[in-house]
């Protein structure tokens, strides 16, 4: 049976939702609901690329992803998992091809080694260093941090829901948030597939699905969700240590723990819906793109492909916060492709936001807002 009340209602059971039930709990809140309408990481979160980067062009993406970093290389004790949550940091090696890039990149790792980013500009030659068989023919320079790496995101959702388990949450999978109760402004209740929860406060957390659950208290948000491809490998013996990313050539490239190749590069023309399927097209260019990159992935086999949905913004910054024209609606969507990377700290900056706490990090600029106000928040290296 489905509780009829609750403190607060979490739609969503990706990594962001996950998370801030976990927090909120850890900060005593006793009565929470999360509502997934498939299994644990079925959407988003599930069919990411897993990379960790905290290689960004933004004082506030630095931050954000520093201290996702730290939670999730303590992940296991912190969550006090059974499992492992399988953070393999065998760093980043981001390549410039284009002079824009070049001279970008200075200006980043200007930055991040001012926040304590352990970060390097390398020469293509020192780039060849870290990845023998990268083909540096365009390649003009290179950034990289070794404490970037790749998670399992299954894993990872799993230790936060057994850890939010733990602390009393009700998580209700297969479980679908058909409406949302909205009197006089304010939040009153969600209504399920199984059943009406009493409440006053929920989040969503609904990941492609964001600007459906908006709809519902009647807020058009300018989101949308755009399809993103992936391709994975036969495993093979380690041979490549870091991803490798570009961002002209809009790819990244790496190896998992378990030996496959996992990639995926971006298509600006996708069709902005909710569909999945897999795509030739992609499997094509993505072929030609990575063996061009990585010569020797020409020799592996493909084993499979998938696809999920990026939740994109104007600026593909996230939407953290709540609304004025419904008070106890609070959002973390539109996480542009980075929702799992930032997991940890949206979690806890969520938790401390809904409870009326300063929140560790300041999350004020990324209200729904700011793009009306034209206030968009640009970062200069995305996938």
């Amino acid at each position: 049976m489905i509780k009829k009340s609750a403190e607060v209602v979490i739609i969503g059971g990706g990594v962001s939702g996950l998370a801030t039930a976990y927090f909120l709990a850890k900060k005593g809140v006793k009565d929470i609901v999360l509502l997934e309408k498939g299994f644990i990481a079925s959407g988003s979160t599930g069919r990411c690329g897993a990379g960790i980067r905290q290689q960004w062009g933004t004082v506030m993406n630095c931050k954000m992803a520093i201290h996702a970093c730290e939670f999730y290389e303590n992940a296991n004790e912190i969550l006090e998992y059974d499992g492992d949550v399988e953070f393999k940091q065998g760093g980043y090696l981001i390549i410039a091809t284009t002079e824009k890039e070049h001279e970008q990149f200075k200006k980043n790792v200007e930055l991040q080694k001012s926040l304590g980013i352990p970060v390097e500009h390398l020469t293509p030659e020192e780039a060849l260093k870290i990845v023998p068989f990268l083909n540096i023919s365009d390649v003009l320079s290179a950034t990289f941090c070794q404490k970037d790496g790749h998670l399992n995101p299954f894993h990872v959702c799993d230790a936060f829901a057994k850890a939010a388990r733990r602390l009393g949450v009700e998580i209700y999978t297969y479980t679908e948030a058909k409406d949302i109760i909205v009197e006089n402004g304010r939040v009153k209740g969600v209504v399920t597939d199984k059943g009406t929860i009493a409440t006053e406060k929920v989040m969503n957390a609904a990941g492609g699905y964001s600007q459906v659950i908006c709809k519902m208290v009647g807020i058009d948000v300018p989101i949308y969700s755009e399809r993103h491809n992936i391709l994975v490998t036969e495993p093979v013996e380690p041979f490549l240590g870091p991803m490798v990313m570009a961002f002209h050539k809009n790819l990244y490239i790496q190896q998992s723990p378990h030996g496959s190749v996992i990639m995926g590069k971006g298509d600006p023309n996708e069709p902005r819906d909710f569909r999945i399927t897999s795509c030739w097209k992609f499997l094509d260019e993505m072929a030609q793109i990575a063996c061009d990159t990585l010569p020797p992935l020409k020799d592996l086999r493909m084993v499979r492909q998938w696809a999920g949905l990026y939740n994109m913004t104007p600026d593909a910054q996230p939407v953290l916060g709540s609304v004025e024209q419904v008070e106890g609606f609070y959002m973390a969507i539109g996480f542009s492709g980075h929702g799992f990377m930032m997991g940890p700290t949206t979690g806890l900056v969520m938790a401390e936001y809904i409870l009326g706490e300063e929140t560790t990090l300041p999350i004020d600029m990324l209200n729904l807002e700011r793009f009306e106000r034209g206030e968009l928040i640009l970062e200069p290296s995305v996938v």
